[in-house]
């Protein structure tokens, strides 16, 4: 963008989040506090199905990364001791190559699907292919439920999470959003 012959770079929006996760599947129950980066071309809906994935993998050491800012970084992930990915998260809909290439580099990687028919024809496209791949689970978050998550982003938010079932709840404040994940691998 350039501004009075002068070239600005347009900068990530940060949003502060205190999460607690009520893990009830996993018996995980925390409070993390979040400072999450959204990316200029990245929408509201994208960065909350990133903070949907933190809460179904919450974990101290799992991190958001610079994301779209970077190729050869998923959106979350977490190390082992040892500095090898132990996790490797997506959110969206990658390329194939991308998550065939994850797949080579992670213990187990994750892809959170969302975008309504987008989604499903990325996967009636990737399925076949990225069905082989043993380490990869991907979820689908109903187009309803992405869009609604998006109603509850603000720059600073106090989110409550309960996860029972393959389900999350999440409140802010007196709105609710009711997530259940759809299995597709």
């Amino acid at each position: 963008m350039e501004l009075a012959g002068v070239d600005v770079a347009l900068k990530a929006t940060i949003f502060k989040v205190e999460l607690q996760v009520s893990d009830l599947d996993r018996h995980y129950y925390a409070g993390h506090a979040l400072t999450v980066a959204r990316h200029p071309s990245e929408t509201d809906q994208r960065m909350m199905v990133r903070l949907l994935a933190f809460a179904f993998h919450a974990d101290p050491d799992l991190t958001f990364t610079r994301g779209l800012s970077s190729d050869d970084e998923p959106d979350l992930w977490r190390h082992a001791a040892d500095g090898s990915i132990e996790l490797w998260i997506e959110t969206g809909l990658p390329d194939e190559r991308r998550v065939r290439k994850a797949c080579g580099r992670a213990g187990r990687v994750v892809v959170f699907a969302y975008g309504g028919r987008a989604a499903d024809l990325w996967w009636e496209r990737n399925g076949t292919a990225l069905g082989r791949l043993a380490n990869l689970v991907v979820v689908n978050v109903p187009a309803e439920a992405s869009e609604e998550l998006a109603g509850l982003a603000q720059r600073s938010m106090r989110l409550d999470c309960t996860i029972d079932g393959g389900v999350a709840w999440l409140s802010e404040g007196s709105a609710s959003v009711e997530a259940t994940l759809e299995a597709w691998k």
